[in-house]
């Protein structure tokens, strides 16, 4: 099956078993999870029991975001083989989470995922223990910065901003990032490291 033939809105995964954490970062495009991520990996690099785990994508890579791709039908393969502990489909494109996953949080580490709003309940399903973290931003500026990635044209980009799916049970942090990445960048740094200190 091709990229291009990925089932909007489907997803699925095998889960895992463990005593880590999974931290399931999501927002809408242009947020700014990944700015966020790597401005949290860095001010946490000293610490071995939280671990950024880099999501799979049906997309290529690029300076934007942090991610490994893969073509299509790697995808389908994955989601087949059952090696992917969640897998969801949005933008026209597969997202998952890899084995990474999966050994991190059977050897009791707090593992951040980038994720989905629309894959949070089924998050909340396959792992034992799952806290959530929503990052967004005014639409003016989530509008300006999905421009400013020129990844897509304007349609595309408006459908993006169109997307609003619910998270039925409210977040365990919410991050307004509109402006420098230090304010926001600084509030995930400091939750996380108090999830680790919980053990």
């Amino acid at each position: 099956m091709s990229g291009d033939e990925l089932r909007e809105g489907t997803a699925g995964g095998t889960g895992c078993s463990g005593a880590g954490l999974l931290v399931f970062v999501v927002g809408p495009s242009g947020a700014g999870k990944d700015t966020l991520l790597s401005y949290a990996r860095q001010r946490l690099a000293e610490r071995g029991d939280i671990v950024f785990a880099r999501r799979r994508i049906t997309r290529a890579s690029d300076h934007t975001e942090d991610h490994l791709s893969l073509d299509g039908d790697t995808f389908e393969r994955g989601v087949a083989e059952g090696r992917f502990p969640l897998y969801w489909r949005a933008n026209g494109l597969g997202y998952a989470l890899g084995e990474d996953v999966a050994a991190g949080i059977a050897n009791g580490n707090v593992v951040v995922a980038n994720g989905s709003r629309a894959a949070v309940a089924l998050a909340r399903h396959l792992f034992a223990r799952v806290k959530v973290v929503l990052v967004t931003a005014p639409p003016e500026v989530l509008a300006a910065r999905i421009s400013a990635r020129g990844r897509e044209g304007g349609e595309a980009a408006a459908q993006r901003l169109a997307r609003e799916p619910r998270i039925d049970i409210p977040p365990d942090l919410i991050l307004i990032n509109d402006g420098g990445v230090e304010q926001a960048g600084e509030r995930l740094t400091a939750f996380l490291r108090g999830l680790g200190a919980e053990g």
